[in-house]
């Protein structure tokens, strides 16, 4: 049974920082693409950042230059460093697993951004 399990969300003024962590059990999180998505209301889910298992990343044209996406493939964990936070970013961000067999979800972790 494949896992996904994020943390690090909550509130952060504009301009602040947040560290998002996804921690995957079940897989062979070595050789899984990773990526982050995030849905704000009544919007549509959409890619924020993708790491593949040789470590080639990319970015969303809105985040580039304030995100960043790491992995640590002895803790199984993805992380998104983000910085220079805006209120455009608050969504609900949803950790991404793609391994050779299929995809797997995260349940979610909420970003606000506000003063």
């Amino acid at each position: 049974q494949v896992q996904l399990v994020e943390s690090g969300g909550g509130l952060a003024q504009p301009g602040g920082s947040l560290r998002l962590s996804c921690v995957v059990s079940g897989s062979d999180f070595g050789s899984s693409g990773m990526a982050w998505y995030r849905q704000a209301a009544g919007k549509q889910r959409e890619l924020v950042a993708s790491i593949t298992s040789s470590r080639s990343s990319s970015y969303a044209d809105s985040v580039k230059g304030r995100f960043t996406i790491s992995r640590d493939n002895t803790k199984s964990t993805v992380f998104l460093q983000m910085t220079r936070l805006k209120p455009e970013d608050t969504a609900v961000y949803y950790c991404y697993a793609q391994t050779l067999l299929r995809s797997y979800w995260g349940q979610g972790t909420q970003v606000t951004v506000s003063s």
